[in-house]
């Protein structure tokens, strides 16, 4: 692994942690900017990295530091209510960046976003209705639907910042 390949990483890294902290509680689920730097991750870095950075991520707040939403951190965050959003993050990284790198333009791009913030749906929204003591419905009603619109403007956001990076990166 290169020295450049460590330093997006741990970019990628830290600005998930920071997104993390950007958060608005409405409930079981808070909104925050973690989605939006798990999909810039993928498309950026690529699936191999995208995966490494965001499961350093989920490695580091399972541990202990205080990288989750409100500082907080340790392995009940993994294992609880939320934790299949967290262990969602790498999946969805590794899946956007096999994607975008597949077809690499925007219709691509928000193809991988779209797929990305559905596996994180589907994992996040899989074990909160474990939590809830099978609930589904009512796991998607709180930790789901309530994300559509949001998630969807930070795919577009993603979609619109990875596609300059990549332009100025290949100028």
């Amino acid at each position: 692994m290169r020295a450049r390949e460590v330093a997006y990483s741990a970019l990628f890294v830290a600005l998930t942690a920071v997104g993390a902290q950007i958060s608005i509680p409405i409930g079981t689920v808070p909104i925050t900017l973690q989605v939006l730097f798990v999909l810039l991750s993928g498309l950026i870095l690529g699936a191999r990295l995208g995966f490494l950075s965001q499961a350093i991520y989920v490695f580091m707040g399972a541990i202990g530091l205080p990288v989750f939403a409100g500082f907080s951190g340790g392995f009940a965050h993994v294992y609880g209510p939320t934790g299949g959003y967290l262990i969602a993050f790498p999946i969805a990284a590794f899946l956007v960046g096999l994607l975008a790198k597949k077809k690499d333009n925007i219709v691509g791009y928000i193809l991988a976003v779209v797929v990305g913030i559905i596996v994180i749906y589907l994992l996040g929204w899989l074990r909160l209705g474990l939590f809830m003591k099978g609930n589904f419905e009512k796991a998607f009603l709180v930790g789901v639907a309530p994300f559509v619109p949001i998630d969807l403007v930070k795919g577009a956001l993603a979609v619109v910042i990875a596609d300059r990076v990549k332009k100025a990166i290949k100028a």
